[in-house]
């Protein structure tokens, strides 16, 4: 069956339009109750059943207000580890995070980013196997993420436009958040040291981030440089390459601004 056929998304909205519940719907055709959230809200919105609401301003195309430190969150968030997928069935995007169940704090930061980067639109939580994904539509998405096009990000350039620069340079501390919480960690690495003839335990903390892509890479050291963090590359992968913070003082800049996922 194809999920999101035009047969599949019609049969949906009779039952949604004859009262049938969202949850019960997505049953039945056994597809997300996002996407069927999604078909019913598009689908009143067309027949003018969504009285007083309007579209938001694009703040680029627009010269909407945006939220700058939200926005450099969110931006670490999809260069680390976002996608934007484009339905021409629906003539929209959808800007897509996955966080790990074990970190509900994550969602909901991931969460207050999207709305309000886009305080008109309504950030979904999907739940999918191990993880939630946060998800929400807009046809401004191209606008807000110019980096976005065909293919991984890793296999194409990622620059910031000039704007997106000055955010990130007012802004280092959330962009570097949003990198770390996307494709990043803080572990507790360990060690023993000999002292005074017994060897004894040593634990200390560090950041890793790791990234397929060069240009991401160098946007997240460049941010680091920016605010005094020390750092340096830990190459583990053929595929990936991988930046460690493990100076002490460093550590104690990424806890105070940055921390652990939670």
């Amino acid at each position: 069956m194809n999920f999101h056929g035009t047969e599949v998304r019609q049969r949906a909205l009779t039952l949604l339009r004859g009262g049938a519940k969202n949850a019960d719907v997505a049953r039945e055709l056994n597809v997300p109750q996002g996407t069927i959230s999604y078909w019913k809200h598009a689908d009143r919105a067309k027949r003018g059943e969504c009285p007083g609401r309007r579209s938001p301003l694009c703040p680029r195309c627009d010269k909407g207000v945006l939220d700058e430190a939200a926005y450099a969150y969110l931006l670490g968030l999809y260069l680390g580890d976002g996608h934007i997928a484009e339905s021409p069935a629906m003539r929209i995007a959808s800007l897509s995070v996955s966080c790990t169940d074990t970190w509900p704090g994550l969602i909901v930061a991931c969460v207050r980013a999207m709305q309000a980067v886009l305080p008109g639109n309504h950030a979904s939580k999907v739940q999918r196997r191990g993880c939630v994904e946060v998800k929400i539509y807009s046809k401004h998405l191209a606008c807000l993420f110019p980096q976005h096009g065909p293919g991984k990000k890793h296999e194409r350039p990622i620059v910031l436009e000039a704007w997106q620069r000055e955010i990130v340079e007012l802004y280092p501390w959330q962009f570097i958040r949003g990198l770390i919480h996307s494709d990043g960690s803080r572990i507790t690495n360990w060690t023993t040291r000999l002292i005074g003839g017994e060897r004894k335990r040593y634990e200390y903390p560090r950041y890793f981030f790791t990234n397929s892509s060069a240009d991401i890479i160098g946007l997240f050291t460049g941010a680091l440089d920016r605010v005094g963090v020390e750092w340096k590359s830990a190459n583990l992968s053929r595929t990936a390459q991988n930046i460690s913070v493990a100076r002490k003082a460093s550590v104690a800049l990424m806890d105070a601004h940055v921390g652990p996922k939670h």
